[in-house]
């Protein structure tokens, strides 16, 4: 989500008569020129071993984008387990995270100027046929208007200005006559409907054949609109206005962001996570630089470098002072309330803010950059891929991990800012990582759980337009590439647009609606290129200085939560706002503070506020130490070696995988296949995993079934055909309310789709061995030395291995706004024996305040951690049918005396507001 180049000659200040944009361009960007050279403390990286990962970067990409053409294409995009095309309709919804898809061949779109960049023409040229001949944008369905536009709408864009590139070059593309553009514009003429609002703020969803409002279009109704799907829209809208002439799609998108600008909260100068479309009130009043916000930030600066109007760059300045004033936590950007800027709104990140250092390297602002940065990649280190949210203490809070590219792009940034080889080698770890834990016969596939290493049948658009080009432009010398990158901007997808747009089509009145709202201060807008000996004071261990502090943030403490505390807190020597996980209900003086938050003054108020929200988050937490975290299935026989980790359910009885070896064996299936009798077939499960069809009596009894028939272990596979780990809650499989302690093996639960992947496997290969184990092991070097990466047989092979899943009828559960998912235990009939407690699976994304699962980064962390596990331990063993979804009694009584005062908390908000 950053720009790519552009510094013109880095001179002590700029012309006044220059074109904007390159006004910007040597700004932003003369940092990166005047300290490419620049080497910090690492050992330089030799030229041959750069191009060694350059080469590995594109065999990779071969791996994905072969895949996605041979098993997928014309769908959207690639089922990588399955080895076959996601069609929206065809498989289970996944929630709003469908609404990307369109039935246009996002992935093929997706890719089209990484194509370029990675010097495929030939392929680019075959690509873009493709797209001429087989795409319809006129289909009826609904789509998301930010990522139809950032990925659809910006392909397009993106590969026509290559396309125009190659032809003025007199090779490539002799025949093309800008049917890429044509097709951008027919989209963008299609996406203009959804700004009919009073506000002129998009709806949030628009169907490509009907558009709003209208029955047959479906949509229309919703209110709520994130920031950024209304605030990132103008690099695409205004390049096809450019390359157009039409001068109507800068015009929408300017409205937009003059909206959203004119309702930031004046007293802070930030903005909301969502806000109305048709009153403009903020609906979610919390702020940060993450999900929801994040490329809104990005469009106003790269809107400056590429359209040249400055009103933008002083509302980015503007904003900018604002984050770093109350988010910025080094190395941390904790989200706060925008009407109260220093009361934090959460104790926990997500990872889409992994974009951040790289817009501050735009900005020049590199110390932040660095922490930030470095501070990430140690929650990398521990865990392979940075999770989808984590906490101020480095435990895992959702656990899921899509293959994002944003860590990869601030990585290039970085590098290309300061030259310090420690980023190639953070660049060469992020390679590794991707081959050894998400490579599939069939591509690469998400992380369902970083903590087990299980996968998600999931290859999104977005690691094709993005991670392979910033990782390769990371190794690659100027010479690799076929055209200069500096000439371009990056889109929020890493779509290239041409800076040459700023002179042309200039047609857009620029009135500055800036300066009337807020006063600036003038030393936010230097017109010259940033000072390298500032951020690099004749030092070049300047990088490694800022780094060094940060190394053992994760591994070597556990910090309790940094929390901001106000300067107000400590005036005159007072004592620090009591905090949750300091309460001791025995403690008089504690009692006393409670009784005064909220009834002295609008600080005591405030520490009141978020003494509840920690002792929710804390309530949560204690309830979640009582649950056994998801377990990993991991196939390690030909051809998949290891590459395909399956999220299975635990089990309260057993062989515990968290405390013991974890159980490998070849698999075989039970007869009868409920294993709910003695088997006929011991002969054949003796010394194997047995697989048992889950309904007809209780799970400990089939455990016992297959133990005395001399099994290692057990998989009980779902009987609801088409069940799925990536739209239902996970099961942890109960006792018969028994003693259980005569089962000695491990057990563990899968559903239908990931059940489907094994028993397929041994019709094709019959002989298949797996691991069970609490987190998916490192692949077997010798086994991976037998075959080849991209082995055409292994994806022959293993297109075979296809679920057999069929629809189902689900509840949308991946809406990062409205998503409710089923934290209690499923409903079960009488009949059915199989007694299961829910799990509220962290894999989903879901409402960022309906799910706090909170698993600790470190086995070391704290004597409270101790505290809760000893709770849980104690809990689990007075009742081993304990429901997964059971409140903890202690605080929650504790919570509902204050009922009342939250009540008040929340009508003193209002009234403020």
């Amino acid at each position: 989500m950053s720009e790519a180049g552009g510094g013109r000659g880095c001179g002590s200040s700029v012309p006044q008569r220059a074109p904007w944009s390159l006004v910007a361009a040597t700004a932003a960007f003369c940092l990166v020129s005047a300290t490419s050279v620049w080497t910090a403390g690492a050992a330089p990286m030799s030229r041959e071993e750069r191009q060694k990962l350059g080469n590995q970067v594109l065999e990779m990409f071969d791996h994905a984008y072969g895949n996605y053409m041979e098993h997928a294409y014309p769908a959207d995009e690639l089922m990588p387990l399955t080895c076959r095309g996601r069609v929206r309709g065809q498989e289970p919804s996944r929630g709003d995270v469908d609404d990307a898809l369109g039935k246009f061949s996002l992935t093929l779109i997706d890719s089209l100027d990484t194509l370029v960049v990675l010097n495929k023409t030939k392929e680019f040229e075959d690509a873009v046929r493709k797209v001429l001949r087989d795409v319809n944008l006129d289909n009826d369905v609904v789509v998301s208007v930010f990522e139809t536009n950032i990925r659809v709408l910006g392909g397009l864009l993106g590969g026509h200005s290559l396309a125009i590139m190659l032809k003025e070059k007199g090779e490539y593309m002799q025949w093309y006559n800008d049917e890429l553009l044509q097709m951008a514009k027919q989209l963008g003429y299609k996406l203009l409907p959804a700004f009919n609002t009073t506000s002129g703020l998009p709806y949030p969803r628009i169907n490509l054949k009907f558009g709003i409002r209208k029955p047959e279009a479906r949509t229309g109704t919703e209110t709520d609109t994130c920031t950024a799907c209304a605030g990132t829209l103008i690099l695409e809208f205004a390049a096809l206005s450019r390359f157009t002439g039409a001068t109507i799609f800068e015009e929408y998108a300017r409205k937009a962001l003059d909206f959203l600008w004119e309702k930031r909260q004046r007293s802070s100068n930030l903005v909301g996570v969502t806000i109305n479309i048709h009153t403009g009130d903020w609906v979610r009043k919390d702020s940060g630089v993450g999900a929801g916000i994040d490329s809104y930030y990005e469009y106003l600066l790269k809107a400056y470098v590429l359209l040249g109007d400055d009103s933008f760059l002083e509302r980015f300045n503007t904003h900018y002072d604002a984050i770093m004033r109350y988010i910025s936590q080094p190395p941390l950007l904790l989200d706060v309330h925008i009407h109260k800027p220093m009361l934090n709104a959460r104790t926990w990140m997500d990872a889409l803010l992994a974009f951040f250092p790289g817009l501050q390297v735009l900005k020049g602002d590199i110390r932040p950059a660095i922490e930030t940065h470095e501070m990430l990649y140690q929650v990398i280190k521990k865990h392979n891929f940075l999770p989808e949210a984590f906490t101020t203490d480095f435990r895992v809070h959702w656990a899921q991990h899509p293959l994002r590219p944003e860590f990869a792009e601030s990585t290039y940034f970085l590098y290309k800012a300061t030259g310090d080889p420690y980023y190639l080698e953070v660049g060469k770890t992020l390679i590794e990582n991707l081959n050894k834990y998400a490579r599939v016969p069939c591509g690469f596939a998400a992380m369902k759980d970083v903590r087990t290493g299980s996968h998600e049948d999931r290859m999104d658009s977005f690691f094709l337009a993005e991670m392979f080009k910033y990782l390769y432009l990371l190794f690659a010398d100027k010479e690799d590439i076929i055209f200069d990158i500096e000439d371009y901007i990056f889109t929020t997808e890493a779509h290239l647009l041409p800076l040459w747009l700023s002179t042309t089509n200039q047609s857009i009145s620029k009135k500055n609606t800036t300066s009337e709202y807020t006063e600036l201060d003038d030393s936010n807008f230097d017109w010259t290129c940033p000072n390298t000996q500032i951020l690099f004071p004749n030092d070049p261990l300047y990088a490694q200085s800022i780094r060094e502090p940060l190394k053992n943030v994760v591994d070597k403490s556990c910090p309790r939560g940094i929390i901001r505390v106000r300067e107000e807190s400590f005036r005159s020597g007072a004592k620090p706002p009591l905090r949750a996980r300091d309460f001791m209900a025995t403690n008089p003086e504690h009692l006393e503070i409670l009784k005064k938050m909220g009834a002295a003054s609008s600080i005591d108020a405030e520490d009141g506020l978020r003494f509840m929200q920690e002792m929710i988050e804390l309530s949560s937490q204690q309830q979640k130490e009582q649950q056994l975290p998801p377990r990993a299935v991991q196939i390690v026989s030909h051809p998949f070696f290891g590459r395909v980790v399956l999220t299975a359910g635990p089990a309260q009885f057993g062989l515990d995988l968290s405390k013991h070896k974890e159980t490998r064996g070849f698999v075989a299936s039970s007869k009868p296949y409920n294993g709910c009798s003695e088997l006929t077939n011991p002969e054949a499960v003796m010394g194997k995993i047995a697989l048992i069809q889950r309904g007809q009596c209780m799970f400990a009894e089939k455990a016992r079934n297959i133990q005395n028939a001399g099994a290692i272990g057990g998989i009980v596979i779902d009987d609801n055909e088409g069940s799925s780990s990536d739209t239902a809650p996970l099961f942890q499989m109960a006792g018969d309310g028994k003693d259980t302690d005569d089962i000695k093996i491990p057990m563990l639960f899968l559903f239908s789709k990931e059940g489907s992947i094994i028993l397929d496997a041994i019709r094709e290969y019959e002989e298949v061995e797996v691991l069970l184990s609490d987190k998916a092991k490192d692949r077997d070097p010798e086994m991976e030395n037998e075959e080849q990466p991209s082995s055409e047989n292994d994806s022959q092979s293993a297109e075979q291995i296809t679920s057999s899943s069929q629809e189902v009828d689900l509840v949308d559960q991946e809406s990062p706004e409205e998503s409710s998912l089923n934290s209690q235990p499923e409903s079960l009939s009488p009949a059915d024996m199989d007694n299961a407690a829910s799990v509220s699976p962290s894999e989903q994304i879901s409402n960022p305040m309906e799910n706090h699962e909170t698993t600790s980064l470190d086995g070391e962390c704290t004597d409270l951690d101790n505290q809760l596990q000893e709770q849980s331990e104690t809990e689990e063993d007075s009742n081993p049918n304990v429901s997964w979804g059971k409140k903890v009694q202690p605080i929650d009584s504790i919570l509902a005396d204050w009922n009342e005062d939250i009540e008040a908390f929340e009508m003193m908000e209002k009234d403020e507001l």
